[in-house]
């Protein structure tokens, strides 16, 4: 008899994860979330951990589904549709990993940034089809441009080293401003969109920042601005996006999360000043084995009684 303990994973899970929770765990998989059908071939009764993310999260009538449950553990930084104080109601300890994929976002974000300024998708598209002459348009740098990040944490302020080495003006939009950076602050979005040339948002989920990315802020972006989200797909109004790009009141956006994601509207699709990528921007090789060796750590400590290192508080 199996005598392992039971872990239930919400989320697809890279490869190496899945190997290494199933040698220690009885490994349950409900790649898509908790659903009826499925429910019935998940012991919940048995259920000691849980593998979830920002965007799945777990519910508090979930959690109170899994009697046995002692963790939860977010399999990366985002963990803001978990019910943090339902868990903590039932002494069940949420756990995340910030500073394991920061890097990898960072370097997808600087990805968008050049992509959208210097054309490589429709360039690419022009000269797979001969049309050499005609798509050697100059195109703008990123050297003396401005970039503003929704959002200075671990991730923001990767982006914005890469930012600054690359030249460019870096200003940032934060509660509050952070004395120990050498960028500039500036609380007011809107006077920062008016500013940039491009707009970054790297800020968490949540009710917070809930479509801070609108219509007004998108106007003082402006008909030379680019939008780039690798937060999280409730932070941009689509619909205001959509009118924004199809009225070019803005000059393109590089999207890796979206509202309602996997479904994406079929206008965004359609334009070719839009990059979109399938919410991968924090995923590659290093990061996927450090976000392996926080989550076997977190689920190790909790289970055997002792406090795991990122624990989120209530």
């Amino acid at each position: 008899m199996d005598s392992r303990p039971h872990v239930l994973s919400l989320i697809p899970l890279p490869a190496m994860t899945r190997e290494a929770l199933a040698q220690r765990y009885q490994l349950h998989l409900a790649a898509r979330g908790l659903s009826d059908p499925v429910d019935a071939l998940v012991p919940l009764d048995r259920i000691v951990a849980v593998v979830t993310n920002g965007t799945t999260g777990l519910s508090a009538e979930w959690i109170q589904q899994m009697p046995a449950l002692r963790v939860v553990s977010a399999f990366g930084v985002g963990y803001e549709n978990v019910d943090v104080p339902a868990a903590h109601a039932r002494g069940v300890i949420v756990t995340n990993a910030p500073g394991t994929n920061d890097e990898t976002v960072a370097d997808h974000a600087l990805g968008f940034m050049l992509a959208l300024s210097r054309g490589y998708a429709v360039l690419t598209h022009a000269v797979r089809n001969g049309q050499w002459d005609s798509a050697r348009a100059a195109q703008p740098t990123l050297c003396g441009a401005t970039v503003g990040i929704i959002g200075m944490g671990r991730i923001g302020q990767g982006i914005a080293r890469r930012c600054a080495a690359f030249g460019m003006r870096v200003l940032y939009n934060t509660r509050t401003s952070r004395s120990d950076l050498p960028y500039a602050h500036e609380s007011d979005l809107l006077k920062m969109a008016e500013q940039c040339d491009y707009l970054v948002a790297a800020c968490p989920g949540g009710a917070a920042t809930r479509h801070i990315i609108n219509a007004e802020v998108l106007r003082a972006l402006g008909s030379q601005g680019f939008v780039v989200n690798v937060a999280r797909g409730s932070v941009v109004h689509t619909a205001d996006l959509v009118h924004a790009l199809q009225a070019d009141v803005i000059a393109g956006a590089g999207l890796d999360v979206f509202e309602g994601e996997p479904t994406i509207p079929d206008a965004l699709k359609a334009m070719d000043n839009v990059l979109l990528t399938p919410h991968m921007a924090g995923r590659s090789p290093a990061a996927h084995r450090a976000q392996t060796d926080v989550l076997l750590a977190s689920f190790a400590d909790a289970l055997q009684g002792r406090r795991p290192a990122m624990v989120i508080a209530a």
